[in-house]
């Protein structure tokens, strides 16, 4: 048996690269090759889905996929485990076997299920699973393992417990596994994919290869890519998507908590970095659920705006929308994307979007698209609109609740049809205590936040310095920023302060914010309470998933230290020490 267990991921969400299966399989050594379909908006669409076809209720697009490549990964001795079975697990293995039937091949698939939750007044209710059930359906033989709701980063982690025989008290190297199970799940975000310094990579970024996780007995990884795919592997792609979706240094999990102040980046070579020094606590003795309900109905309608007096363009669109369907339920969003004195229509125009959401389709439907295009003889001058009269479609809330690891009846159903129970883990903890939103700066225990006032400055985008990632939990959004070497870290750490974050975003002024501090990876993560308020389905924001907060952030204006300069640290050791892989021009 190797002490190197080889695992690539395919799939980032429902609706990524369609082809990536195959890239995967054909593309070097794998021995396991994961697939992450499910996300919040997900479990919504499969759950309207099995309204409609109690047989549904899974990803469809994953047998397609399979179709083409499961005689390849059966061949090539390559074990297939997604989440694809999303809200039927038992349907899709189902599916899958039929699929093998009818193209004349042997398929021994494994599924994971228990975490439905039987609530009448939800449209999904589930738990989000470790990874013990997915170990014992490789262990019974799985060529393929399908399952439900488990945390994204347990498709990595199960095959780890499988291949090392990891118990319940290994605690850092099932951390270790969780990091790199969290690196690799979003797909090619980790290669180069939605990258602050993107025109830095080889490619520019235009087809990011997707990633493989080598795992070691200690939890310990390298992760990389195949040889000749785009993007790239580096420290700074790596911390990037380390910094994706999480909230403070103790990352909670149904097997481990892992501290993700311990994690250690290095370079390894061209496209590879070393993940280590992960450290473990004991999970806690809940299991987190996701609860879908369908909130009501929503449609949207945009005015154009042009040229002159448009606040008050905009004030006489409102009173007329207000006084044909009423104030219940409705939104305004002004977009002030004019230029003044543009020489053309689009450069001299806003956006007014004009957002309702009711319980009543017949209220958010045509009642109200029709009374926004009926305005467009009789309201402000050069009125016009960007969309046609529509029907009102359903929206989603999202929300988070506990319950009890021992109250979830996690089983692995192995190819044999025999059925295992999964229990809990037998020593729990309480919520961590950890550095609690970590130490900011305004409390006076670091450097001060502004520079000496004979310390040269200049006006510049934050960005020159510092890389971003945001994203989405529910209601919640959180922003990861790095600094690009240990200098501009020291300022950083100072300067971007809660109070400061507040003033460079101000839709967060009124919203709780939570700080903290990462020293390993230089970087500071903030998560903004309720800025999507009732989770992406149902949120009318311009960038409902916060996915751009994160750029918003790093082009504001700001006051840079003059001395402080663009860039990554110069390595130490070599022109890969420092960036985690090939630069520019270099190893390709």
């Amino acid at each position: 048996m190797s002490d190197v267990l080889r695992v690539g991921n395919a799939s980032g969400f429902y609706g990524d690269r369609f082809t990536a299966w195959r890239e995967m399989l054909d593309g070097g050594e794998l021995d396991v090759l994961t697939g992450d379909y499910l996300a919040e908006l997900t479990m919504l669409i499969l759950g309207r889905d099995r309204l409609r076809d109690p047989s549904l209720g899974y990803a469809k697009t994953f047998l397609r996929q399979l179709e083409g490549c499961l005689g390849t990964a059966l061949d090539r001795g390559v074990r297939l485990v997604t989440n694809a079975g999303g809200l039927n697990p038992a349907g899709l293995a189902a599916a899958i076997g039929s699929l093998a039937d009818r193209l004349g091949l042997t398929v021994r698939v494994g599924y994971v299920e228990g975490d439905a939750l039987a609530r009448p007044d939800a449209l999904t209710a589930n738990a989000y699973l470790g990874a013990y059930g997915i170990a014992a359906c490789l262990d019974g033989g799985a060529d393929v393992v399908v399952t439900g709701r488990v945390t994204d980063a347990s498709l990595v982690v199960g095959p780890a417990i499988a291949r090392f025989g990891w118990g319940r008290d290994d605690l850092d190297a099932l951390a270790g596994a969780t990091v790199a199970g969290h690196l690799v799940e979003c797909g090619a975000q980790v290669t180069g994919g939605n990258f602050s310094f993107f025109t830095e990579l080889p490619d520019g970024g235009r087809r990011p290869g997707f990633p493989v996780a080598e795992l070691h007995p200690d939890g310990s990884c390298v992760i990389t890519k195949h040889p000749g795919t785009g993007g790239a592997v580096t420290v700074e792609t790596v911390t990037a998507q380390l910094l994706y979706e999480v909230g403070g240094p103790a990352y909670l999990g149904p097997d481990v908590v892992t501290r993700l102040d311990t994690v250690e980046l290095g370079a390894d070579g061209p496209d590879r970095v070393r993940v280590s020094g992960v450290r473990g606590t004991p999970p806690p003795g809940t299991l987190k659920v996701g609860v879908n309900n369908l909130g009501g109905f929503r449609n949207s309608m945009t005015f154009v705006l042009c040229g002159l007096d448009i606040p008050a363009k905009a004030a006489l669109v409102r009173g007329q929308v207000e006084a044909a369907v009423g104030t219940e339920g409705l939104e305004f969003v002004l977009a002030r994307t004019d230029h003044a004195d543009a020489v053309d229509t689009e450069a001299a125009s806003s956006l007014l979007h004009v957002h309702l959401r009711d319980g009543d389709k017949a209220r958010a439907g045509r009642a109200f698209s029709a009374a926004a295009v009926e305005l467009a003889l009789a309201s402000y001058p050069g009125c016009t609109l960007t969309t046609l009269p529509g029907d009102a479609t359903p929206y989603g809330v999202f929300t988070a609740d506990a319950v009890p690891q021992d109250a979830v009846p996690h089983v692995a159903v192995l190819p044999s049809g025999e059925r295992v129970p999964i229990p809990p883990p037998a020593h729990t903890a309480g919520p961590p205590d950890g550095p609690a939103p970590a130490v900011d700066p305004t409390d006076g225990t670091t450097p001060a936040a502004d520079p000496p006032a004979d310390r040269p400055t200049r006006r510049a985008p934050l960005g020159e310095l510092v890389g971003a990632r945001s994203g989405d939990k529910g209601g919640d959004a959180n922003l990861g920023v790095w600094a690009r070497t240990d200098a501009t870290w020291s300022w950083l750490r100072g300067w971007l302060t809660t109070a400061r974050l507040r003033e460079l975003l101000p839709e967060t002024a009124p919203l709780t914010v939570q700080r903290y501090e990462l020293p390993n990876l230089r970087a500071v993560n903030f998560v903004v309470r309720g800025l999507l308020g009732q989770g992406v389905a149902a949120s009318t924001r311009f960038d409902p998933q916060a996915k751009a907060l994160g750029e918003l952030l790093r082009s504001r204006l700001v006051d840079l230290p003059a001395e402080l300069t663009p860039g990554p640290d110069s390595p130490p050791g070599g022109p890969d020490s420092a960036a985690g892989g090939a630069m520019p021009g270099e190893g390709r």
